[in-house]
């Protein structure tokens, strides 16, 4: 691993969309007066960037860019500060016309790996929002096996004051701030309960799964349906997926219905991961680098379930959802219901660089099973019903309406389910 980047490697982490690669061994571009004019300076910012790109970019031509003549560009500024570096780095990397090939500011990439990627946050595990008419916090749900639902925080509390700061006023982000901490660490939240006097809460921190998948049981008609919701390819959802299959297969459900609507992706392992969940055989994605190495991820014969699939995706629903889409259609495991996807098949390689900063490199391109380039294209689904604007704003201002019969996207899955539809696709 070069001294300058920690990178993650193949399946372990990838974000936004794709497959990681393993991390490059970067050769020194240039003379040692260049390397010694660099040293302690915001150019070695810059320049390790440009050799990342130099080495792992999936476009070769860079974008018909002379990509040599950009680095000796950046080396010949003067940057007084790092903000400087950060601006010409964004400004060299436009050149390339890929706008997942970017730079993330330390605060960018702190959020993007704490969240996207790691899955877990340390603190206490509640969601808060603020009374409108009272401005009083007010705890609108404690997160399963998290330590504030473990004390007996309830939807519904009222926070009265945070280790004895009281939150009259206080907006939620500078609440959470509070609330969030340091592992192990304890918080004491002053909670008012209706038919209750006031009293105190001690909570200790701890890592909280960021809940990225939520499921019920529902009665259709004559069909049990287990209903499944992915946000996100976060490192914890297949976790959260394996629970939400097992706990629907106990209620001896029919079929299934998951929406990966709004799903921008996440990281393909979890992708692989959540496939062979559902798919005993075949391919599920392939991948191209830029030398035109190709590889192949099948799925392993460790499905959890046959029963009958319906998916149900959007303009929203992108990279890794679209390899997950494109594995369950190109193996007819699911039929897809909904709008195109969004289309994009690209992976990125995701670097931490000394200063906190990231840079998000694209170095492969991945295609169905099939073989499709879906990249600027989506998947078209099997069954294709848009949305019109009114029926978005409807599920947008009342979202307990998304994956009911008022959806009509999921009244369409549902549909397919009752018509049983799968006989070519499903063994009973």
């Amino acid at each position: 691993m070069h001294q300058f980047s920690k990178s993650f490697s193949l399946l372990q982490v990838a974000f936004i969309s794709g497959a990681i690669a393993t991390t490059a061994t970067l050769s020194p571009v240039g003379c040692r007066s260049v390397r010694a004019e660099l040293k302690d300076s915001p150019k070695v910012l810059v320049d390790q960037v440009w050799q990342l790109v130099n080495s792992e970019y999936v476009d070769g031509t860079f974008n018909y860019v002379d990509w040599q003549a950009t680095r000796q560009s950046l080396l010949n500024q003067n940057y007084t500060s790092k903000e400087q570096a950060y601006a010409a780095i964004q400004e060299a990397l436009k050149q390339l016309g890929d706008p997942y090939t970017r730079f993330l500011e330390p605060k960018q990439y702190q959020a993007l790996t704490e969240q996207s990627i790691i899955g877990q946050l340390s603190g206490i595990g509640i969601q808060i929002q603020q009374n409108p008419k009272t401005n009083q916090l007010v705890v609108a749900e404690a997160i399963e096996n998290s330590p504030a639902l473990k004390a007996g925080i309830k939807a519904g509390d009222k926070i009265l004051a945070i280790d004895g700061k009281p939150t009259q006023g206080l907006k939620v982000e500078d609440a959470s701030k509070l609330i969030r901490g340091k592992l192990g660490t304890p918080v004491t939240l002053k909670i008012e309960r209706l038919g209750k006097r006031s009293f105190n809460v001690k909570i200790t921190r701890g890592n909280i799964e960021v809940p990225k998948v939520s499921y019920t049981f529902k009665q259709e008609g004559s069909r049990r349906v287990g209903y499944i919701r992915l946000a996100e390819f976060s490192a914890t959802a297949p976790q959260q997926m394996r629970r939400a299959i097992q706990n629907l297969k106990t209620k001896q459900v029919d079929g299934f219905v998951l929406d990966l609507r709004g799903n921008g992706g996440g990281l393909v392992s979890s992708s692989v991961e959540i496939a062979r969940m559902w798919l005993d055989n075949g391919a599920i994605v392939r991948t191209e680098n830029r030398k035109g190495t190709r590889d192949e991820i099948k799925a392993n014969k460790t499905a959890m379930t046959e029963k009958p699939l319906v998916v149900l995706v959007d303009g929203n629903s992108a990279s890794a959802s679209e390899i997950l889409t494109g594995a369950l259609k190109d193996n007819k495991r699911a039929v897809i219901v909904g709008s195109q996807t969004f289309g994009k098949g690209l992976v990125q390689l995701l670097h931490k660089l000394p200063d906190g900063s990231g840079l998000a490199v694209t170095i492969e391109r991945y295609f169905t099973p099939n073989g499709t380039d879906i990249n600027h294209k989506g998947i078209k689904p099997d069954v294709k019903i848009d949305l019109t604007r009114a029926q978005i704003q409807q599920l947008a201002a009342n979202p307990t309406l998304v994956g009911t019969r008022n959806d009509p996207q999921y009244a369409r899955a549902i549909a397919v389910l009752i018509n049983n539809n799968f006989t070519a696709l499903n063994t009973p």
